[in-house]
């Protein structure tokens, strides 16, 4: 093994329980901060809107182009060459920084469901979190936007390390529902509903903490804690899932 090449033992505790816990829970309150941060604004759907805040944006809507301006930029510092990282965009440009060497314990894949993400933020998840209407905030919205995106891509796409560790955990169940691309099956195995109660039941005591810290200070608007319970219940973790599917569906 060739000096810095990262090694099994790299690899072994990057898919320890222990370190795919800590940072799901990590994300736990970049996504929490994030909604409650979303929800202090209407909806303001003119910014999904291509073109609806001028021609100067390209024909993008304000929250594309500033998300697309930020991958753009994230990207030239190599945030994408991280097998956690999965960009909304694809033309983007090549890192302007030296490779960095990962100690990646992925399987060679091409799983990425941000055009899911997107379409169901605008569709589902906006409308949920925040009141109806225009209330003129669209820069403040929209920032808030490409924060909570990219934590919710990033917190979604993690079930590829998720799935991969259950598949090392158990190679003889996963590689028999593998060869017959039992995606069903696959879906029921990697399906824990003990921990996914965990899950829910920990966000939501966190969220009610930091609503009730908030809803002291004059003048806040913040999200029923439930929300983010519900959040999680019906969006993040359903598609968690089908991205460890995906991914061990193309795991050879």
């Amino acid at each position: 093994m060739a000096a810095g090449e990262p090694g099994m033992t790299e690899q072994a505790d990057t898919l320890s329980l222990d370190n795919i816990r800590n940072v799901l829970v990590r994300l736990e309150e970049t996504i929490l901060f994030g909604v409650l941060e979303r929800a202090q604004f209407r909806q303001n759907p003119v910014i999904y809107q291509p073109g609806g805040v001028g021609r100067e944006l390209g024909g993008e809507s304000l929250v594309q182009y500033l998300l697309h301006e930020s991958e753009r930029s994230h990207a030239k510092v190599r945030r994408y060459t991280s097998p956690d990282e999965h960009p909304f965009f694809h033309d983007l440009p090549a890192p302007i920084l030296p490779a960095a060497v990962y100690a990646n314990p992925l399987r060679p894949n091409t799983i990425n469901i941000n055009d899911r993400i997107w379409a169901a933020y605008v569709g589902e998840i906006v409308p949920f979190l925040c009141a109806p209407g225009d209330d003129g905030q669209w820069g403040s919205s929209a920032v808030n936007d490409v924060y909570l995106l990219q934590a919710l891509s990033k917190r979604i796409h993690y079930g590829k390390f998720v799935a991969e560790s259950k598949c090392r955990a158990r190679p003889e169940q996963y590689d028999s529902l593998i060869r017959s691309s039992d995606a069903d099956g696959l879906r029921e195995a990697v399906t824990d509903a003990e921990v996914e109660r965990a899950v829910l039941d920990r966000v939501a005591r966190k969220a009610a903490t930091y609503s009730r810290e908030l809803e002291a200070m004059p003048g806040q608007s913040v999200a029923d804690h439930a929300a983010v319970r519900d959040l999680y219940a019906r969006w993040i973790i359903p598609m968690n899932k089908d991205v460890q599917v995906l991914y061990l569906l193309e795991r050879r």
